[in-house]
C-alpha cells in the first residue's frame, strides 16, 4: 500500500493529510514533492497529519528530516500532527522527538504557528 496525501487550509496554514506508508520509494517522493510544492506556492506553515500513517521507515524519517529543514531553510515550519503509537516509539528511539514540534490536537497545532 502507497501513501496517499491530500492538503486543505486552515486559517493559514497547510495541513497535509497523509495516509499509507511512508517508505523508500513512492512514499518518501510524494512526501518531498508535497512539500516543495507547497513551499513554491509560498506556503510555509505545513503540519502533516501523520495520524493514518501505519509504518515509516528508515527513508521516511529521512525524508520527514529532509522535509523539516527544508522547510526551516526557507523561513517556514513545519509540525507534526496525530502521531500513532508506533511513529511516536520510532521518533523517540531515534531521538528526533526533540526536534519536530508534535502536536495532537489539530485546533491547537494550527494556533502554534506564528
Amino acid at each position: 500500500m502507497s501513501m496517499k496525501t491530500s492538503t486543505r487550509q486552515v486559517d493559514g496554514v497547510t495541513i497535509v493529510d497523509c495516509s499509507g506508508r511512508i517508505t523508500l520509494g513512492e512514499g518518501s517522493v510524494i512526501l518531498k514533492d508535497v512539500v516543495r510544492e507547497l513551499l513554491s506556492k509560498g506556503q510555509k506553515k505545513i503540519l502533516l497529519n501523520l495520524g493514518d500513517v501505519n509504518y515509516i521507515d528508515s527513508s521516511g524519517i529521512g525524508e520527514l528530516v529532509s522535509a523539516f529543514t527544508t522547510v526551516r531553510n526557507q523561513g517556514g515550519e513545519l509540525k507534526l500532527l496525530n502521531l500513532t503509537k508506533k511513529v511516536h516509539d520510532l521518533l523517540q528511539i531515534t531521538k528526533l522527538y526533540t526536534v519536530f514540534d508534535v502536536k495532537d490536537d489539530e485546533a491547537n497545532a494550527v494556533k502554534s504557528f506564528s
